[in-house]
């Protein structure tokens, strides 16, 4: 036997860079230096192996012995393991009958690194083996890389994660993006695949998109931007959808087949029963808690008790991730991970229908148990659950939809989440599960006139008046036919809602006030509230003196039931009516007090409410440049909702009033940096900047600039008429038997008269103004 000390190191050399890792690479460094074995954990392709060897070859220097490196991969036989080690280390293959001896006796005095790569499918073997190593050789190191903790007493355990990739549902700006180390790592290897990536706003949009489907693997993203030198960014982002199942032969192969078989080799490795759990598993979209895998999971072949112990073997064995939500266990199956068992899922097909009717029924009951819950202490919490699962919402939609006999449910569903959408975004996707399922089923029932309400509600936020109207006139209809208590409520709710759009004052408040007597009959909180605060907002915009009283009802519900949600739309009411009444300071405290409640980011509407106000205020106070960077934070945030600007007729006037004070306060260039200042800001950013305005209320009210009101010519008013019933160019065209190049000018002549910069803002100007004169 050869006893010489080894040469070298053995590592294998790096070929492209490790991006992203470098907190990790601190902490294995870390870790390592305080135990004798660590072992770094994840699932396959997350780049356990490229953490190491870039561990072992930064540390080789406190290692004079040196550092081998024994690739596990390709043993099958863990009886060969101690001559594996034996041959990476220089030793004669044959360590005779006492193989543990003659390693122990080599390794005692040498400071050594031992690199154990790929041990899961021999744990049972590695921890008998490196227990005694360890114990008899003091100066001995492991580094060990596996799907799942070795079991040896002192193992250290770092489990890696997936690189940094963006929320795919709210995505941050485009020239952002670089900040996300998974982004960094396709764009780099884009650009040596395709030889430049375009650095374009869309090309860095798709980038984050891939990244955020891909769930930050590296081995999954090197996948796909390998596909740059055939495909578009945008093409590859389309073709995501197959799950990475690229045609055999292409540029990817090797990469595929190296990805499908680090995947498989898992799945193997697992149990019977765990494989099962396994597929039942990748109906989920986007993870899951306990409550629900025992939902989805529960069937023929597993029972409920059984869901908890195969959920903690798939987390040991890192097909699943977990980490901590309010107090409760959430559960993650990285999406490549869950396309594989999804493919497995499908091909049984009648186990995979009954899965996926499992999981569009709980999903559907999750959404209903919300909604009933809604205006409660739970506002939150329930927001918060409601967010983290709407990759599941909406898969139980489109399984609905796409199922006979379940649209009705679908209407259910997606009607119960109409004021989640307000408080994360993503107006125009909601809209678009009402209108699909309303298209779907017309049969006249209670929860076809509760989807319709929501549509209406939403319809009006985006600024769709004539859809919101038809809406209103079929629930109406419904309600009176069925004679349904709770649907006659919602109608005359949307009535009510209608008309405070048109700003009719004096139909909507009645409306409104006859709606809350319904809704307190049958003792529904939510509609209450809603029910006041729209109340609020009408007296508040008609000068009406009973805004305050109805505001601080609205206030006092939220504060009896704990309902801090609400609580803070109740406070923005409170402070636009104390503004319309000039008391600016009670109005700047109601607003600030409002953007301290709770997450920010579960209540985005309310806060861009709040934003909005205070940048009219600021103006007025004569902080021109404060009020600037609010209103261009409020006006990003607008987007992100799905809703262009404050949509009600009169509360755009004042945006408009505020942008006349801050143009004749500001120059051209001043205005647009600090618009372009708060358009970058983060929620949380914008909010501290908020609240961080301490105005001198000593000071006199800046002036508007006297400006005479924007005169349309005859036939712009015509067609500014017809643009706010909902037309299109070409429709208002063949009205006035004119050219659609012709009404495109008049269309333009508008928008800079009125500076503004959406056919939305025409069609709430008109509408207000019709309702004036």
């Amino acid at each position: 036997m050869t006893t010489e000390r080894p040469a070298g190191h053995g590592i294998p050399a790096e070929t492209t860079s490790l991006v992203g890792r470098r907190r990790d690479l601190a902490r294995v460094r870390q870790l390592l230096s305080r135990a004798k074995l660590v072992t770094v954990t994840g699932p396959g392709g997350i780049g356990k192996t490229r953490l190491a060897m870039r561990t072992a070859r930064d540390d080789a220097h406190r290692f004079p012995d040196g550092v081998r490196v024994v690739d596990l991969a390709h043993l099958q036989d863990g009886e060969r393991l101690p001559e594996a080690v034996a041959l990476a280390l220089g030793l004669d293959g044959d360590c005779g009958p006492s193989p543990q001896a003659v390693l122990a006796r080599y390794l005692a005095d040498r400071r050594m690194l031992l690199v154990l790569d790929n041990c899961e499918h021999l744990a049972e073997h590695c921890a008998p083996l490196i227990q005694p190593l360890i114990a008899a050789c003091p100066k001995l190191h492991v580094l060990a890389t596996s799907r799942h903790p070795l079991g040896v007493y002192g193992e250290y355990l770092m489990d890696l994660g997936p690189l940094a990739f963006p929320d795919a549902d709210l995505p941050p700006p485009p020239q952002t993006m670089a900040r996300y180390a998974s982004v960094r790592l396709f764009v780099q290897r884009a650009s040596a695949q395709a030889g430049a990536f375009g650095h374009d706003t869309d090309s860095w949009r798709a980038a984050g998109l891939i990244c955020a489907r891909l769930d930050g693997i590296p081995l999954a993203i090197e996948l796909a931007a390998a596909w740059l030198r055939v495909l578009t960014v945008q093409q590859v982002l389309e073709r995501l959808s197959d799950c990475l199942r690229f045609p055999a032969g292409s540029a990817c192969t090797v990469r595929h087949r190296t990805l499908h078989a680090t995947i498989d080799r898992s799945f193997q490795l697992c149990t019977p029963g765990e494989q099962r759990t396994w597929l039942s598993l990748s109906v989920f979209r986007g993870g899951f808690d306990l409550e629900a895998a025992e939902a989805v999971c529960t069937g023929d072949d597993l029972a409920r008790q059984d869901v908890l112990s195969g959920l903690a073997a798939l987390v040991n064995k890192s097909v699943l991730t977990r980490d901590n939500h309010g107090g409760q266990a959430h559960y993650r199956m990285l999406e490549t991970i869950r396309c594989y068992g999804h493919t497995r899922l499908r091909a049984q097909r009648s186990e995979a229908d009954d899965v996926r009717q499992r999981h569009g029924d709980y999903y559907r009951n999750l959404a209903l148990r919300a909604a009933a819950d809604w205006f409660s202490p739970h506002q939150s919490l329930w927001f918060a659950r409601l967010r983290r699962n709407h990759a599941n919402l909406r898969e139980a939609v489109e399984f609905g939809l796409s199922t006979p006999g379940q649209v009705q449910g679908v209407l259910e569903l997606a009607a119960s989440l109409w004021s989640h959408r307000l408080g994360r975004g993503g107006l125009e996707e909601e809209r678009h599960w009402l209108i699909r399922a309303l298209a779907a089923d017309t049969t006249p029932t209670p929860a076809r006139a509760r989807a319709l309400w929501a549509d209406g509600w939403l319809a009006l936020l985006r600024g769709d008046s004539a859809n919101a109207t038809a809406r209103l006139t079929e629930c109406r209809a419904i309600a009176d036919d069925l004679d349904h208590a709770p649907s006659l409520a919602h109608a005359g709710q949307l009535a009510g809602l209608v008309a405070l759009f048109r700003d009719d004052y004096s139909r909507a408040i009645p409306l409104l006030e006859d709606t809350l007597e319904r809704h307190r009959a049958a003792g529904d909180l939510t509609g209450q509230w809603t029910t006041l605060f729209l109340l609020t907002v009408a007296c508040c915009l008609s000068k009406d003196e009973r805004a305050a009283d109805y505001g601080r009802q609205s206030l006092a519900l939220c504060d009896t039931h704990g309902a801090l949600w609400s609580r803070c739309y109740a406070l923005w009411a409170l402070g636009l009516q104390r503004w319309l009444t000039a008391d600016l300071p009670g109005a700047t405290a109601a607003l600030k007090d409002a953007l301290r409640i709770g997450t920010p980011s579960h209540n985005l509407f309310a806060v861009t409410q709040c934003l909005e106000v205070l940048a009219w205020i600021a103006a007025e106070n004569g902080s021109g440049a404060h009020a600037a960077t609010l209103l261009g934070a409020a006006q990003e945030l607008w987007q992100r909702i799905g809703v262009a600007t404050p949509v009600l007729g009169r509360l755009l006037d004042h945006r408009a009033a505020c942008e006349r004070r801050l143009r004749y306060e500001l120059d051209g260039r001043q205005l647009a940096d600090a618009v372009r200042a708060g358009a970058e800001l983060t929620v949380p950013q914008a909010i501290d900047l908020a609240l961080g305005w301490a105005p001198d209320w000593n000071m006199a009210p800046a002036t508007e600039p006297s400006r005479s009101l924007p005169t349309l010519t005859t036939r712009e008013s015509q067609v500014a008429e017809l643009i706010a019933e909902g037309l299109s160019d070409r429709q208002i065209a063949a009205r006035l038997v004119l050219s659609p190049r012709t009404i495109e000018g008049h269309v333009q002549r508008i928008l800079a008269k009125l500076d503004f910069t959406s056919r939305v803002q025409i069609a709430t100007w008109t509408i207000g103004h019709r309702a004036a004169d």
